[in-house]
Formats: C-alpha cells, structure tokens, sequence
C-alpha cells in the first residue's frame, strides 16, 4: 500500500508539474516536500500540545536526518545512473537549505528553546520561499523586487538578529550566567 501512495503521489506531482509548465524540481520542493512531511508536522504539533516537546523536536531533526542520509542515499544506491542535482538546486536551494541550518544555531544557545516568536519567524521564511519558487517559476514581475527586498532587508536583518542572539549568549556566559 506504502509503495502504491508513493506511485500516485509522484505520477501526480509529475503530472501537474507538467500541466502547469513547472519543473519536477520546484513541485519536488514544494508539493511533494509538503505532502511527504504533513505526518511529521501532526507528530510533532501533538507531542507539542501534550507537552513532550523532546519528541517534537526530535522528530523534525530526525526525520531531516533520514530523509538527507537514508532516502537520498538509498536513492541514489538504487538509480540506474547517479542522481543529477540541478544547478539551480545548486545556486539556490543547496545554500538557503546551509543557512536556514546555520540559523538554528544561534536559536539553540538561546536556553536550548525554540520561542514561539521563533517558531514563527521559521514558518514566515519558508513561506517566503515557496513565495520566491512560485514567482521565480512563473516569471512573475514580482520577482525582482522581492529578490531585492530579501537581499536588501529580509537578509541583513536575520544576520543581525543572529548575531545579537550569539553575542547575547556569549556575553552571559562570561557573565557567569547560564544561558
């Protein structure tokens, strides 16, 4: 039954790629990413809600964990040829996937917790993304302002936000303050 979902679910995705003249890749990033992880989303939000927040959280590392590790390489063990990665995937999403990694960082020395306020900020940063596939995808006249204002405002401020949360951690613990 698992394996006949999977069939439909990339016939689908496959399909409507086509239909709407979108690449595989962008319906790969974004419907497929979303329907695939929507058993981790209700996991993690019901352990959120009964207060088991070391399953929430450990879910999400470790379902990335084997999707990167397990899938891509069973994956790849299994393909007649090696799996090509796009070099848009290689300009673009390869380096948000590393920042959005090196953004926890700092998220993490902040007593080991994840705010809501932060929690949000996540959620607004992938929906900026998807926002920016559809567009770039679309050929939206959009697009250019909205790349200009993440480069010019969105970015710079999450770098900054970053480095306060770091220097404020680090600080503290020269303080003698636990984080």
């Amino acid at each position: 039954m698992l394996i006949l979902g999977s069939t439909w679910l990339v016939d689908a995705a496959v399909t409507l790629a086509r239909q709407l003249g979108m690449s595989e890749l962008i319906v790969g990033l974004t419907i497929v990413a979303i329907g695939t992880s929507l058993p981790e989303v209700a996991t993690s939000v019901m352990a959120a809600f009964r207060g088991e927040r070391d399953i929430a959280v450990g879910n999400v590392i470790g379902s990335c964990m084997f999707n990167i590790l397990a899938v891509l390489g069973i994956s790849a063990s299994i393909a007649p040829g090696a799996l090509l990665v796009p070099p848009s995937m290689l300009a673009f999403d390869l380096p948000v996937m590393v920042a959005v990694t090196l953004a926890c960082l700092p998220i993490f020395f902040t007593g080991h917790l994840i705010a809501r306020w932060e929690g949000g900020v996540f959620l607004a940063y992938y929906l900026t993304y998807t926002a920016y596939l559809i567009l770039d995808v679309s050929g939206h006249d959009a697009q250019a302002g909205f790349s200009m204002v993440m480069r010019m405002f969105v970015l710079p401020l999450t770098a900054v936000t970053l480095a306060v949360l770091a220097w404020r951690h680090w600080h503290g613990l020269r303080q003698g303050r636990a984080p």
